[in-house]
């Protein structure tokens, strides 16, 4: 009697089993499984059977991802196959449920698929959303994505706005940033849509029926657009491309003070997080509307601190330069050193043309010699061979006559003029018989850096 119930119980698991795989393969699109560890398949009894569901599922994941790191996608999913069976028997309770692996694993095998299809990659999508109440917010959100990537535009607006109008119980308040999300985008379309409008108008003119019917279109959009793109940044957050639109929507109307205030709150509003971007649009909307030069300088300090190497900070230097207070001129020569610390910058024929000006203008006046030496102390350890060798001397004269110049001049200032940049890059100018070359170093010669070194300024061991 024992042995009959035991067969039967096998048999129901059986049954089971072949239906749980059933559900599992209706996931994806039907693969051959590929070879399988032997132990996966060897016959074993039904307790030891419910044992190794756990363990067969975790060695058939580090199979996955090792797949995925391999991009060998087709492996992937045929073994995502086997791992939703796994999933389907297992019945502990762990952080992340079965279907939020199956999302994330299998999104991210058929975006990268050969033979992927968006038909099938939506039909995927649309069975997570049945999956997971909690996450069908992000799965929509991310459904949107993908058919904006694969240039969708009409069917991703109408999935965001379907999404909008999803409500489930307290499910719905407890994903309120996330609807809030889904309202954002839906806003970037509209945006997006406003913004087509716009151009025919500009392009056409205004004349005819045709062209008032664009302008209501427009002006609709603009309404939808502005109402939810305002939500947004009202949370505290990274929202760059909303906030660009919205101001873009604003100043389009002439709303340039609700504009500001928005662009301000982006940038100085503590609760938001440190935010370089927020300071260049408000930097470039400042410069737009012909703002004091009080304000534009106010914006790029703040910026200094946080990204010293920014592309800005060249006008931000350029603009101190100008002032006549020595306090903003010497902040000038701190923003261009530091700006040249960056690696990004070592062949920047600007940025070395600044800072060679500015020293030049420092060893004429003999005047302010300490601010170089403030400059340069710490990094006279470091800078002869980051940028000074006579291996980038050779190679900047080749690529870049105009670069060699203005760095050649800043390091004999630094160095001296027996220093081998400087020896090498002034020589080739002078047997090329380049005008400027000449006058580089009779300059140098004139402004011999000795008393530099005598006075303390450089240290007189210190060469390339």
């Amino acid at each position: 009697m024992d042995s009959f119930l035991e067969e039967e119980d096998e048999e129901e698991e059986a049954a089971a089993a072949a239906k749980n795989a059933a559900v599992g393969s209706a996931l994806l699109p039907a693969l051959h499984l590929p070879s399988l560890p032997p132990h996966l398949y060897q016959p074993v009894s039904s307790h030891e059977y419910k044992l190794n569901f756990k363990k067969s599922k975790e060695v058939c994941l580090s199979y996955i991802q090792d797949a995925m790191l391999r991009k060998q996608w087709k492996r992937a999913a045929e073994f995502l196959t086997f791992y939703i069976e796994s999933l389907e028997k297992d019945y502990s309770t762990e952080y992340m449920g079965p279907s939020e692996m199956i999302w994330r694993i299998g999104t991210e095998i058929l975006c990268h698929h050969s033979h992927n299809n968006m038909k099938e990659f939506s039909s995927f999508i649309e069975q997570m959303k049945t999956l997971g109440v909690k996450r069908y917010l992000k799965v929509c959100l991310e459904h949107a994505f993908h058919l904006l990537c694969n240039g969708q535009i009409d069917e991703a607006y109408q999935n965001l706005s379907l999404a909008e109008s999803w409500r489930f119980g307290e499910q719905t308040a407890i994903q309120d940033k996330e609807m809030k999300l889904i309202q954002a985008y839906r806003g970037l379309l509209d945006y997006y849509s406003w913004s087509k409008q716009k151009n025919i108008l500009l392009e056409h003119g205004q004349d005819g029926l045709e062209d008032l019917s664009v302008e209501q279109e427009m002006h609709g959009c603009f309404r939808k657009a502005a109402m939810n793109l305002k939500e947004i940044i009202k949370i505290p957050g990274v929202w760059d491309l909303f906030v660009k639109c919205y101001v873009d929507l604003l100043e389009f109307y002439g709303d340039h003070s609700e504009a500001r205030e928005v662009l301000n709150e982006y940038a100085y509003n503590s609760k938001f997080p440190a935010n370089p971007n927020a300071h260049v649009y408000l930097y470039q909307f400042l410069k737009r509307h012909g703002e004091s030069k009080k304000s534009l300088l106010s914006a790029l300090k703040i910026l200094h601190d946080i990204v010293p190497s920014h592309e800005l900070m060249i006008d931000f230097h350029i603009m101190l330069q100008k002032s006549k207070k020595r306090k903003k001129r010497r902040l000038g020569l701190e923003v261009i050193f530091a700006v040249l610390d960056y690696a990004g910058w070592k062949e920047n024929v600007k940025a070395w043309s600044c800072l060679a000006r500015q020293v030049k203008q420092i060893v004429i006046s003999e005047k302010h010699l300490d601010w170089i030496k403030q400059e340069w102390n710490p990094r006279k350890d470091w800078w002869p061979a980051f940028h000074f060798s006579r291996y980038l001397a050779k190679r900047n004269w080749q690529e870049n006559e105009s670069l060699s110049y203005e760095k050649a001049l800043v390091a004999g200032i630094l160095l001296g003029k027996d220093c081998k940049y400087f020896k090498y890059v002034s020589h080739r100018g002078c047997k090329a018989q380049v005008k400027r070359f000449r006058i580089l170093k009779k300059f140098l010669n004139k402004h011999n850096p000795v008393y530099l070194r005598l006075s303390g300024l450089l240290d007189s061991s210190v060469q390339p």
